[in-house]
């Protein structure tokens, strides 16, 4: 009986997840084609396939440093924030998934409430914090924040993981010699290479999409990030819908790659912790 309803379950799944790969893929597809017309074909015929193609769309992006300044600068902000997010949010796992504490449930469940933590909430403080540590207008300003708002979700992710190391495992090598820092370095790190890719990915798209933190800290339009230079762009060319369209795309293949380089890696990181379990 409970096979039979899950055959009957089987199609409705799969009729879900078909509605939302195309809700997925179909904004994305339409966004290549017309970035592959003139703005007139995509005014005329926004559906239709592009007839003539429209090469100069992508050499007008690529040509100058209207996206290549932005995006050196959304790769080093990206970088840092994962840097920063890996470091804080290994060792903050670390502590408390396998140290035993008073009140190491509270301050777990503090990480947890982060995850419901708007960053517009604390947008003024911020700015203000940072300028005061004279960090406005620099790719650190812009990490750091963005950094901190990836906590949460870091330390939610990671510490399932952690806790399915058997303690028997680091018994053991508190035997050969190895105190926490090694056990951590040696062993735990190693080991969590497919949910610390996951947490790393997560962080780097949600760096990289990030609008309202880099427009509020970096006031120097040679240091904006993809996200604003998409915009700079699209005020110069505000009436030429293809190019603009172009610019995007451009912008959403280095996160496109790296998810797909990571695919296996963040699914392994998403269901590790629960499958040791």
């Amino acid at each position: 009986m409970a096979r039979s309803n899950e055959n009957r379950r089987s199609p409705i799944g799969y009729t879900v997840l078909i509605v939302a790969a195309l809700l997925t893929v179909i904004p994305f597809v339409y966004a290549v084609l017309g970035s592959l017309k003139t703005s007139g074909q995509i005014s005329t015929n926004p559906l239709g396939l592009p007839n003539p193609v429209m090469w100069e769309n992508y050499a007008a992006v690529l040509v100058g440093d209207a996206f290549w300044r932005p995006l050196l600068n959304s790769v080093i902000v990206g970088l840092l924030t994962v840097v920063i997010v890996l470091v804080c949010g290994t060792l903050a796992t670390f502590a408390l998934s396998r140290f035993n504490f008073r009140g190491r449930e509270s301050v777990y469940a503090f990480f947890t409430l982060g995850l419901l933590f708007p960053a517009a909430v604390a947008i003024l403080p911020l700015y203000l914090m940072l300028r005061l540590l004279d960090l406005l207008n620099t790719p650190i300003g812009v990490a750091l924040p963005q950094a901190a708002f990836a906590l949460p979700v870091t330390v939610v992710i990671l510490r399932p993981f952690f806790q399915s190391i058997p303690q028997e495992l680091e018994e053991a090598a508190s035997m050969d010699g190895a105190g926490p820092m090694r056990f951590f370095l040696r062993i735990l790190l190693p080991m969590s290479v497919p949910v610390l890719i996951t947490v790393s990915i997560l962080a780097l798209i949600t760096s990289w999409n990030g609008y309202l933190l880099p427009l509020l800290i970096l006031t120097d339009p040679d240091s904006w990030t993809i996200p604003l230079g998409l915009s700079r762009f699209a005020g110069s060319y505000t009436y030429d819908t293809a190019r603009v369209l172009a610019y995007s795309v451009v912008a959403m293949v280095p996160t496109v790659l790296a998810y797909g380089f990571a695919e296996r890696y963040i699914v392994q990181g998403l269901t590790a912790g629960a499958v040791k379990g």
